[in-house]
């Protein structure tokens, strides 16, 4: 503190010095840049973690596909070999090689009481596709 001494009695006044700034202009104006540089750099911030996450989700869905079309080229390959061929045949169109004899097995004891076509509101069985070729065939015919 300074004293000061007055000259009007004989008793010294005593006055505070004065206090300086909290902020200077240089301190403010160093923060309005700073503010204007974070402003400035959010948006592209934003945009390239947005982004990243996009990339990431693309990567994730391309090995989800990868992996849907090694099951595919799987399962296409089976049908190069003759014996899946004939087993497919047999199995989904009822098939059977020259000179083999075809035999439909069916046991009462898994045979329901009713017929669930009969029930009213049932939902009837997919008739086989040869079925169905041949009852448009039928229908061209009438017309």
């Amino acid at each position: 503190m300074a004293r000061r001494v007055v000259s009007t009695g004989g008793a010294a006044m005593r006055t505070r010095a004065p206090q300086p700034r909290r902020f200077t202009s240089r301190a403010v104006v160093l923060g309005l840049v700073l503010l204007v540089l974070l402003l400035a750099y959010a948006y592209p911030v934003r945009v390239y973690l947005a982004q990243q996450a996009e990339i990431e989700a693309m990567e994730a869905s391309q090995q989800k596909q990868a992996v849907k079309v090694a099951d595919m080229q799987a399962r296409a390959k089976k049908w190069d070999d003759p014996e899946y061929v004939i087993s497919q045949a047999r199995q989904r169109l009822h098939m059977v090689l020259p000179g083999e004899k075809p035999y439909v097995v069916v046991d009462p004891a898994n045979r329901p009481e009713t017929d669930p076509a009969e029930l009213p509101g049932a939902p009837k069985p997919p008739r086989p596709w040869y079925g169905k070729l041949w009852s448009s065939v039928e229908a061209a015919d009438k017309q």
